[in-house]
C-alpha cells in the first residue's frame, strides 16, 4: 500500500495551480475594458475632452440639417459609415442589460462609468431622433454611397441624408427595439440617475405606442435599408420592447400584452437558435422566464411557462442537449449560425446564458432539456467556452479580439483604423484614394482598434485575416455589445474562484493517504488528478507570484528549421514564473508549412519536455506525438501552434515523420 507523502502532496498541489492558472490566462477585464473602447472608436458626432480613441476625431456634425432635423451623435454601425437604426438600438438594449444584470460586477471592477457612457451616447441620439411621438428618425447616410468610398469618417463626402419612420410610413420592428433600449436604459441609470431614467421611459412609452399602432416593416419605409439590415418581421420586437417596459415599470399593462400576444405573435410558438439584432425570441423568452423565476408571474404563470419552455428550447440546443434539435458547432467549439459575421450570433448567445444561468441559480433551479436536468453552470460554461474561442482558445490561436492577446487581426475591414489618423495626416483622403492607398495596401491597419470583434472563422474554424474578406474581417456594434456584460461575469466568477482555491489550498491538513483524488475547479480549466505514490521531498512548489514578480513577454528566438521537411519551428516564450531559485515558462510554439504543398500526418519528437504540453496529442511512441484530429493537414503557408511549460530550457522540437 503506498501513502501520498507531504511532499508529494505539495508538488501536486503545486502543479495544480500552475497548470491551471496558465492553461487559459484569459484576462477577461482587460478584454471588457478593450470592448468599451471600441464603442468610442465608433462614436459620430462632438467627441468628447475624455475620449480614449486618440486617433478618431469630430465627424458627422451636420447630420441631418438637410432635414432639418439634428442627427449628430450615435453610432457608426461597423466598417462603414451609416447609422442604421435597427442594429444600433439592439446594441444599446444589449449593453444595458448587460449594465442590469451584471451591475455589481461591472462596478467590482470600476467600469460602470465607461459602461453607461457607452449606453448614453446611444440613447441621447435616439432621443433627438424622436421628434414627435409618432416621428423617429431612423437612419443617416446611404449604405450604397457610403460603400462606394474608403474614406475617414472625419473627410465624409457622401450624403448624410436622414431618413424617418411616421404614421404613414411606419417601422414597428425599429420603433419596437428602440423603444426596448431606451427602456432598459431606463433600468441602468435608474440607481445614478433618476430624472433621465424618468425620460428615458417618457420616450420609451411613447415609442412602444407609435410601433403598435401603426404597424409595418420599417425597410418597407426606408428601401435602401433593405440590402444591408432586412428585417423578418415585427412580432418579436413588439413582445421585447413590452417585456423591458414591464421590468422598467411593474405595470401590469405591459405583462398582459406579452401573455395576450403570446400564441398570435409567436412569443410562446417560435423555438429558435439564433438571438440577434433582427431575431429577439429568444431574448423575450429568457427575459420573461427570469420574470416567472423571480415568482413574479401572478396570474400569468401558465402562459410564462410557456415562454420558458421556449427558452429552455434555446439553451438546450446551445448545450447540445436538445434531442438532436442543436446549434451547429465548428470543430474548435464555436457555435455557427450563418457565414457572415457569425460571431455577432456566437457573443449573443453566450450572453444570454450567462444571463440565464444566474437566474436559475438564484432560484435554485435547473434547466430542463429532452435529454435531463442540467445544472446552472453548464450554461456559464458554455459561454465561457465561447468567450475562450474569442479571445485565442481556437485551432488558430488567435484573438478575434483586436488589440487582445498577441496574435489578433490587424487587417480589420474598418475604414477609420486602415487609414492614418486626421491628426498624423491632416490631408483629406479622398473617396477613391483611399481604396487605392489604403485599402489595398498590404500592410495592417495604422490604428488598432481595439475591443473590436470581428465577423471572424467559417464553419471549418477557417479565417482569412484579409481587409476585403468583409465576412470575417468587418466589426459590427451588434456583435460587440453583448460581451460587455459577457466579459464582466466571466471576470468576477474567475476572481471568486481563485479566492476560494487560495483559501482551500491554504486550509489543506497534509495527511498520509491511501489515494488522493480531487477536484480543482477555476475559471479557465477543470483538471482532475488521481495520483498513489511517493513523490521527491525537495520538489518545487510552483505557485502563481504576486503582480510585481510575474511577466508577460514576447521573446521571439530564431526560427529552427527542420532539414528533413518544409516546417518551420518558431519558439516563443510568452509568460514566465519565479519560484524560489526556479523560473517557469510558458513556450509557444508555431508550426508554418514553409512548403508549397500540403503536409499530411506530421510527427513530432519533442526533447527535453519535462512539464505538461497542449496543442498535440501523445503517440504510442516516447516523446513523439501528432497534431490534433482537425489539423491533420496543414495547407500551404498555413501554420498551428502548440504550447508546453517547464522550468529551465526550451524542448526541443524535430520532424519524425509526414506524408
Amino acid at each position: 500500500m503506498k501513502n501520498l507523502n507531504f511532499g508529494g502532496l505539495c508538488l501536486l498541489l503545486g502543479v495544480l495551480v500552475l497548470e491551471a492558472l496558465v492553461a487559459e490566462g484569459f484576462n477577461y477585464g482587460d478584454a471588457l475594458d478593450k470592448t468599451l473602447m471600441f464603442f468610442e472608436a465608433q462614436r459620430s458626432g462632438k467627441l468628447p475632452a475624455n475620449q480614449r480613441v486618440k486617433w478618431r476625431g469630430d465627424s458627422g456634425l451636420k447630420d441631418g440639417y438637410l432635414q432639418g432635423v439634428n442627427m449628430v451623435g450615435g453610432y457608426y454601425d461597423a466598417g462603414d459609415h451609416v447609422k442604421f437604426g435597427l442594429p444600433m438600438a439592439y446594441t444599446v438594449t444589449m449593453l444595458a442589460w448587460g449594465a442590469i444584470d451584471f451591475r455589481k460586477e461591472i462596478t467590482e471592477i470600476d467600469q460602470m462609468g465607461n459602461a453607461l457612457w457607452s449606453i448614453r451616447w446611444g440613447t441621447e441620439y435616439f432621443m433627438k431622433a424622436h421628434t414627435q411621438p409618432n416621428v423617429l428618425w431612423a437612419q443617416v447616410g446611404d449604405g450604397d454611397s457610403d460603400h462606394y468610398c474608403w474614406e475617414r469618417a472625419e473627410d465624409m463626402t457622401t450624403p448624410r441624408t436622414a431618413y424617418k419612420l411616421d404614421q404613414n410610413h411606419p417601422g414597428s420592428d425599429l420603433a419596437g427595439e428602440t423603444a426596448a433600449a431606451l427602456a432598459a436604459s431606463a433600468i441602468a441609470f435608474k440607481p445614478y440617475n433618476s430624472s433621465y431614467s424618468n425620460l428615458l421611459l417618457l420616450h420609451a412609452k411613447q415609442l412602444f405606442t407609435f410601433a403598435d399602432k401603426y404597424r409595418g416593416l420599417y425597410d418597407d419605409s426606408i428601401q435602401n435599408a433593405k440590402q444591408f439590415y432586412t428585417s423578418s418581421g415585427y412580432s418579436d420586437e413588439l413582445l421585447w420592447a413590452a417585456a423591458w417596459l414591464y421590468r422598467a415599470t411593474d405595470d401590469e399593462y405591459f405583462l398582459k400584452y406579452v401573455v395576450d400576444n403570446a400564441v398570435y405573435m409567436g412569443g410562446t410558438g417560435w423555438a429558435v437558435k439564433e438571438f440577434s439584432w433582427d431575431n429577439k425570441y429568444a431574448g423575450v423568452q429568457i427575459l420573461l422566464s427570469q420574470i416567472l423565476l423571480e415568482g413574479r408571474g401572478g396570474a400569468y404563470t401558465s402562459t410564462l411557462k410557456q415562454y420558458q419552455a421556449k427558452a429552455n428550447y434555446f439553451a438546450c440546443a446551445c448545450l447540445q442537449k436538445n434531442d438532436g434539435y442543436n446549434i451547429q458547432k465548428t470543430p474548435g467549439g464555436l457555435m455557427y449560425v450563418r457565414e457572415w459575421n457569425n460571431l455577432q450570433y456566437a457573443s449573443a448567445a453566450a450572453f444570454l446564458l450567462a444571463v440565464y444561468s444566474d437566474s436559475l441559480s438564484a432560484a435554485n433551479a435547473k434547466l430542463t432539456c429532452p435529454e435531463g436536468q442540467v445544472p446552472p453552470q453548464a450554461l456559464l460554461d458554455f459561454a465561457r467556452s465561447q468567450a475562450d474561442y474569442f479571445l485565442g482558445k481556437n485551432p488558430k490561436s488567435m484573438s478575434y479580439l483586436v488589440g487582445y492577446g498577441q496574435q489578433y487581426p490587424i487587417h480589420v475591414h474598418h475604414r477609420g483604423s486602415s487609414i492614418a489618423s486626421i491628426f498624423s495626416l491632416q490631408s483629406t483622403v479622398e473617396c477613391v484614394q483611399g481604396f487605392e492607398k489604403w485599402y489595398r495596401r498590404p500592410e495592417g491597419n495604422p490604428n488598432v482598434i481595439h475591443g473590436a470583434l470581428v465577423g471572424g472563422p467559417d464553419q471549418n474554424d477557417n479565417f482569412s485575416d484579409d481587409r476585403s474578406n468583409y465576412e470575417q474581417s468587418e466589426p459590427t456594434l451588434s456583435g460587440c455589445a453583448p460581451l460587455v456584460g459577457l466579459f464582466s461575469k466571466l471576470q468576477s466568477v474567475s476572481e471568486t474562484a481563485g479566492r476560494k482555491f487560495t483559501q482551500n489550498v491554504s486550509s489543506i491538513h497534509f495527511r498520509n493517504v491511501v489515494s488522493y483524488q480531487d477536484v480543482i475547479t477555476n475559471s479557465h480549466v477543470s483538471l482532475r488528478l488521481i495520483f498513489s505514490g511517493n513523490y521527491p521531498k525537495k520538489a518545487p512548489v510552483p505557485r502563481p507570484t504576486t503582480p510585481h514578480s510575474y511577466q508577460e513577454t514576447q521573446r521571439t528566438q530564431e526560427p529552427y528549421r527542420s532539414q528533413e521537411a518544409p516546417v518551420e519551428f518558431l519558439h516563443s516564450i510568452t509568460k514566465t514564473w519565479t519560484v524560489g531559485p526556479t523560473t517557469y515558462y510558458r513556450h509557444r510554439v508555431i508550426i508554418k508549412n514553409k512548403s508549397e504543398k500540403p503536409i499530411k500526418d506530421l510527427k513530432l519528437v519533442v526533447e527535453g519536455l519535462s512539464g505538461s504540453v497542449w496543442g498535440l496529442n501523445p503517440t504510442q511512441q516516447r516523446n513523439t506525438y501528432e497534431l490534433p484530429q482537425w489539423q491533420k493537414v496543414l495547407q500551404p503557408g498555413s501554420e498551428c501552434s502548440f504550447v508546453y511549460v517547464q522550468g529551465g530550457p526550451q524542448a526541443k522540437v524535430t520532424v519524425q515523420s509526414y506524408n
